[in-house]
Parts: C-alpha cells; structure tokens; sequence
C-alpha cells in the first residue's frame, strides 16, 4: 500500500513539474507573471510633457502588463536599436513616441515582418506609413485645436484690455517661439494660433518668430533676443509648448515685465505643472491642456489589447476610434479661472 502511494505521489509530483514548464514556455514574451510584455520608447525622457504621458502608460499597466519604456535620448538611430531590441525580445507590442515622425514607416516595416502590433503616440506618422497595415494605431490630439485656443486667448485679452495694443495702431505685433522644425504640432499651433487671431478681424504683424525646440532654457534664449532687438513693440508672445512659455516668461521678467503694472500677455501649450503655477502667480495668461493622462491611457489600453491579439474597439478600449486607426484625445482652454480643471 505504502509502495502504491509513493508511486502516486511521484506521478502527480511530475506532472505538476511537466504542467509547470508548459506554462511558462507557453508565455513566449510574457513575463514570468504571465503578462504581456510591452515595448516603450520615449523621444526624450526630460521633456516635461512626455513626463506625464509615460507616467500615466506606466501607472495604467500596473498588475496588467509589463510595460519596458526606454529613453531614445532625442536620437533615430538610438530609438531604432531600442526597437530592434525589443523585436529580439519578442515582446507582445510597441508603443514609440517617434523621435522623427517621417521615421515611423521603417519601425512599421520592422516591426510588421515580427508581426508584433505597433502603437505610435504624440507624433503622428504620416497618412501613408499609417496605411502600411492593419496593426498600427495612433493617439494624440489635433494640433490645429490647441493652435486655434491659443490665439481664442490672446483675441479675448485683446478685447478685453485696449491697452494691449501699446501704439494704437489696431495691429497686433507678436512673437513666436515654435517647437521642433517640421513637427506637427509646432507647424499646426504656429499657423492656427495666428488664423484664430485673424478669423477675430484683428490685423496682426510677426515681429519675429525662431525655434527653440520645446525647450524651457532656448525658450528664454531667444525670448531674450526677441526683445533685444524688438524691445516694446511686442505685444504678445505665442509659444507651441509650456516650457518655451515660461523661459519667456524668465526672459520677460529680466526686462521688468510683471512688476509694476508691466504686462505681457504669454501663451503656451500642455498644462504641465509649472505652467499651473506660472497661471497661478499671473505670469502666464493662458494655457492648452494636452491630456498627458488620457494620451497615456489611451495608448497602453490600444497596445495592451493588441498585445493579447484582440481588435481594439470603444468599447474594449474606452476611446473612440476613428478610420480605424486613430484616437484624438480633446484640448481644453485652461486659464487662472478654471486650472483646477487641469488638476
């Protein structure tokens, strides 16, 4: 009797042993919690806004997925290794924020012939790498919405403050500080920031316009050569992000402005948590938030039901999806008035 429960026992033994190995194996790219493991690159990971969104990718994923996020460090070719890697990982999914939008066709490429499904955010591809295949998604928010609420701002201040237009001539005479060359979202908020302004009846004169690259310090490098060669005639200063807002804001408050009853009228992009502040002290007139949360969100939701080899839907994914491809996470005017909405 003793023989044949020892025998048992090891039988059972064993098979739970052969059950265990077949479990794990099974997983593939899984990891050793059985989740899905997915790959995350970030274009840079000190931009303040992206902060936000990895954060929120990372937080959504908890007791879900594994989610591996890496820093391209502002480089393609960085960014292409980082891809490459995780293709030798075999992860279950990609989720890139591109460090050069015109770069996404080669991942799509890539990572099609790894069949792994690939959801790219922040920086749209273009219209003809979106098509390449069925597995590749995008979620951002429509740059020509936060552009046109940016110049509905400065239009209400004008309005509201006559004294604004310093030379009565009835022309508004502004600054741009525009993001990186070629970016979307720095040639769409730059066009339709102005068009909003226009499309209000008022004229409008660009006094002098550069880039500083999403940068806070750039920002207050050339705000502070904007006014050193154009001095009082500025009337306004438009800037495509948060952190070139307030690098002019540093630069506007080395030149005596907001003491006193010296003014200028800033406006930037993003919500982020300075820029809050900023609002709060009554140095920034206005601010457009880009739902870091919702953006992060939205993309590890699409990449997670990708991942497990399911076909994301509104109603799996909590977002609308529309042509099949695309989740456009709305903007929202964000003043001293109602920054607690931002919050």
């Amino acid at each position: 009797m003793k023989k044949l429960v020892s025998i048992l026992l090891v039988t059972v033994l064993v098979a739970l042993a052969i059950s265990g190995c077949a479990g794990q194996g099974s997983t593939g790219a899984n990891n050793a919690g059985g989740k899905v493991t997915i790959g995350c690159a970030i274009y840079k990971f000190d931009d303040t806004f992206m902060t936000g969104v990895r954060n929120a990718i990372t937080q959504n994923a908890e007791g879900k997925a594994q989610v591996d996020v890496v820093d391209s460090q502002n480089s393609q070719p960085t960014q292409n290794d980082k891809v490459d890697l995780f293709i030798t990982k075999k992860v279950k999914g990609l989720a890139i924020n591109p460090v050069d939008r015109a770069a996404a066709g080669v991942i799509i490429d890539k990572a099609k012939k790894a069949n792994i499904p690939v959801v790219f955010f922040n920086r749209e591809p273009l219209a003809d790498d979106m098509k390449k295949w069925d597995k590749v998604y995008y979620v951002g928010a429509k740059a020509e919405e936060s552009g046109t609420i940016e110049g509905q701002m400065i239009v209400d201040y004008w309005k509201a403050h006559p004294e604004m237009d310093k030379n009565k001539d009835g022309v508004l005479q502004y600054v741009m500080l525009k993001g990186e060359p070629g970016h979307q979202d720095a040639e769409l908020r730059t066009k339709f920031s102005i068009k909003a302004v226009e499309d209000a009846g008022i004229k409008v004169q660009k006094l002098a316009e550069d880039t500083a690259m999403w940068d806070r310090v750039k920002g207050q490098e050339k705000m502070a050569a904007f006014l050193a060669s154009q001095g009082d005639k500025i009337e306004a200063v438009f800037a495509n992000n948060d952190d070139m807002a307030l690098g002019a804001i540093e630069a506007l408050k080395a030149a005596g402005y907001f003491k006193d009853k010296k003014f200028m009228p800033v406006v930037g992009v993003d919500a982020t948590a300075p820029a809050l502040k900023a609002l709060e002290d009554g140095t920034l007139l206005g601010t457009v938030l880009n739902d870091a949360k919702n953006q992060g969100k939205a993309t590890f939701n699409i990449s997670y039901i990708l991942a497990q080899g399911q076909t994301p839907s509104k109603a799996n994914a909590g977002y609308d999806i529309v042509d099949g491809k695309y989740v456009w996470v709305p903007y929202k005017k964000i003043t001293k008035e109602n920054m607690n909405d931002a919050k």
